[in-house]
Formats: structure tokens, sequence, C-alpha cells
């Protein structure tokens, strides 16, 4: 069993069940202090490839590009199953990122704006209110196309571990899968 494909299929069940989690994740790395770090971002679906896409101003992009491997971890509640996946990622090509960021809605992309041209991502702010006006305030004709720093990451999975915790009889299905030249090989694990 090809357990991405698995993956996909749970998503789009989970997005029928209209699970606030189909369409998230939880990316986990480690910042330059060796200190795990765990956020939630989107997954998105490129062709049949998982992608992420960030702006490179954000401490994930260093600590993603940084690191040999990330963790991210699928939660859909609906259907009552988890996905572990270790990664490795490889940058998703400008062209469709930049074709991605047209469809986000506005206020994500003025956000991406301001990191790019007033503050990165995750620094300090003197209040709230002064943040909101500057990040609505810009309606610079630029917004039209993505920044520079808009980037993604294809994920490239070698090993996923699939719990569904839905069985019957009281006992999780949890299964461990590792790609092997090429070839998903399926071990039973116990939950």
């Amino acid at each position: 069993m090809n357990p991405i494909e698995q993956l996909l299929k749970d998503r789009e069940q989970a997005r029928a069940n209209e699970d606030p989690c189909a369409n998230l994740c939880t990316v986990a790395s480690v910042d330059a202090h060796n200190l795990p770090q765990a956020r939630t971002l989107v997954l998105r679906e490129v062709g049949s490839r998982l992608a992420l896409f960030l702006n490179q101003t954000s401490p994930k992009w260093q600590q993603i590009t940084s690191t040999p491997v990330i963790c991210v971890v699928v939660w859909l509640p609906s259907v009552n199953v988890q996905y572990r996946l270790q990664c490795r990622v490889e940058p998703v090509e400008k062209r469709l990122v930049d074709e991605s960021w047209l469809l986000r809605p506005r206020i994500p992309k003025q956000l991406d704006w301001f990191y790019t041209t007033r503050q990165a991502q995750s620094t300090s702010v003197a209040d709230r209110q002064s943040l909101v006006e500057a990040i609505t305030g810009l309606n610079d004709p630029e917004h039209e196309f993505a920044p520079r720093t808009a980037r993604g990451w294809y994920l490239k999975p070698f090993h996923v571990d699939r719990l569904d915790l839905a069985n019957p009889s009281g006992v999780h299905d949890r299964h461990g899968y590792a790609l092997v030249a090429g070839v998903w090989q399926e071990a039973v694990l116990v939950p």
C-alpha cells in the first residue's frame, strides 16, 4: 500500500466531513539553539505531491533549510486517523509558488509583502493595533505578484506512521511504512 495515496484519500474524506484539520499539519523542526519547534501550517497538494508554502523571512524557513529531515504530523479527527511523516524537502519551482500565491486571500498576500518590505515574520512589534493597521494599509500595486520571499517546499516522505483510532475492537490499528529503493515496505506496529 502507498501511504501517501491513503493520506490523500483520508484528507479527501475529512474535507467531505468538513473537518477543520483536513488542510492542516504540524511541522516539527529544530531551531538554531537545538530546541524543538512545532507549528501548524497549511498542507498543500501540488498534483500528487505534498507541499508547504511559506515566507523566507520566517524562522521556520531557516529551520527547514538547515536540517536534513523534518517531521510532519497530520491529525484528521473526523476520520480518527493520525499520520506522522519523516520527510526530506526539495524546493517547489518558483513558477508554481507564484501561481499558488495568486490564489491566496488578500490578507495573507499583504502579510507576505509586509514580511518582505517592512518587518520579518516572528519579530516583535509595539502593539497589535499598529501591526494590523500597517498590514491592512498596504495597497501597493506590487501585491499583484508574489514577493521574492514567497517560497515552497515539496515534502519527500521516506517513513510514514499511520495510526487509525477508529477500530471497532478498541485496539488501535497502526502501520509503519518505509520507502526502500522506491517501494513502500509496510509493517504492522504495536499501537
